[in-house]
């Protein structure tokens, strides 16, 4: 009898957990496709690239969509067995919280397992490697990557280059350039028409200009020097492949655990409380989602919600002022899953009448 009804519960939440994240995956998705399409169109990112960031995106959504998924999925599935009084004939045959609480443990187990590899390893990896195709992606960009009509930022320096039209050959016509070369100097060039030419220094690029001229100066006084030109080379460099030191999330979890800076610490805290999360939020999901018979599967879905919002909201709050050291790192975001802990552990005892037992 046990074994029917933890499959049957077990197979409720794992066809509900299973919808309600694919469902939210592929909203996710949707809108980090459009901007992938654009970077490609704005040549930011290579063509062939485009697929391997949407999957790379979706590695890191997982260890939010997992926790909300499984929270919402439990809800989903115990609220419709209470609306149907299922849940009230399996409590009639002595089915209590162990009854509900193993099948879900089957599904629950290997979900945070895989969820916790996605926060300490699998999303820095993926966040290291989209930056190294963008890297990639800015190093091999051309002139056929601006957009006629409009102004583009080429190279870290931060030049401004315009050009009314780009031909399939890779050449800009009616070309216009600004640029900053020391701290009040100012560069302006017009040209004709312009090219990229490969230089000798793999790290830079030479904007070669045709039939223009070039005003050099400080903007506000008379101080310019204007020169025409036939062909003028202007090398650019290319932005560099490495990145120097990683940000905090992008960075290995075996160099976050042996460093007291209070920013890796509070980033530390934050990838080990993605597993625990999807744990208490299953956990709470059980005694959250007891409603009357009749009442309707989605009547504590707002509820659930609100629980789910507070709870994240706390845990980036708590994330905050730890890297602000306004609060120690040993109760960092610890305390806002004790709290969450002792809410599960609250409403259990309340439906399942603990207090009664202990007060007699």
């Amino acid at each position: 009898m046990k074994r029917i009804l933890d499959r049957y519960i077990f197979r409720e939440i794992a066809v509900s957990w299973l919808g309600v994240t694919i469902v939210l995956l592929l909203i996710l998705l949707t809108n980090q496709f459009a901007r992938v399409l654009g970077d490609v169109a704005k040549g930011r990112l290579p063509k062939g690239a485009a697929f391997d960031v949407i999957g790379l995106s979706a590695a890191q959504y997982l260890t939010i969509l997992v926790p909300i998924g499984l929270f919402l999925a439990v809800m989903l599935a115990l609220g419709r067995l209470y609306r149907d009084s299922e849940m009230p004939a399996m409590m009639a045959c002595r089915v209590g919280p162990s009854g509900i609480y193993r099948p879900l443990v089957w599904l629950l187990v290997p979900l945070a397992a895989g969820v916790a590899w996605l926060a300490l390893e699998g999303t820095p990896r993926a966040l290291t490697t989209i930056e190294r195709i963008s890297a990639e992606a800015r190093r091999e960009a051309d002139l056929n990557s601006i957009e006629p009509g409009r102004f583009t930022v080429i190279g870290p320096g931060g030049a401004v280059v315009y050009g009314e039209r780009v031909t399939r050959e890779g050449f800009m016509e009616s070309v216009f350039l600004e640029r900053r070369i020391e701290r009040d100097t100012v560069e302006v060039v017009v040209a004709r028409r312009g090219e990229q030419v490969e230089s000798e220094n793999p790290d830079a690029r030479l904007l070669v200009l045709h039939e223009g001229r070039r005003y050099e100066g400080v903007p506000g006084t008379a101080r310019f020097r204007v020169v025409e030109f036939l062909e003028h080379g202007i090398p650019y460099r290319l932005p560099s492949l490495t990145t120097g030191e990683p940000k905090p999330r992008a960075m290995p979890f075996s160099s976050l655990a042996t460093s007291g800076d209070p920013e890796h610490v509070a980033e530390r805290q934050w990838r080990m409380s993605v597993p625990i999360s999807t744990v208490l939020l299953a956990l709470l999901a059980v005694p959250l989602s007891r409603s009357r018979p009749r009442e309707g599967r989605y009547a504590r879905i707002a509820i659930g919600l609100l629980v789910f919002i507070i709870y994240f909201n706390l845990l980036s709050a708590a994330k905050a002022w730890t890297e602000e050291s306004a609060i120690p790192p040993s109760i960092g975001l610890w305390w806002v899953h004790a709290c969450i802990a002792l809410l599960t552990i609250g409403l259990l005892g309340l439906q399942n009448g603990w207090h009664r037992r202990l007060f007699r």
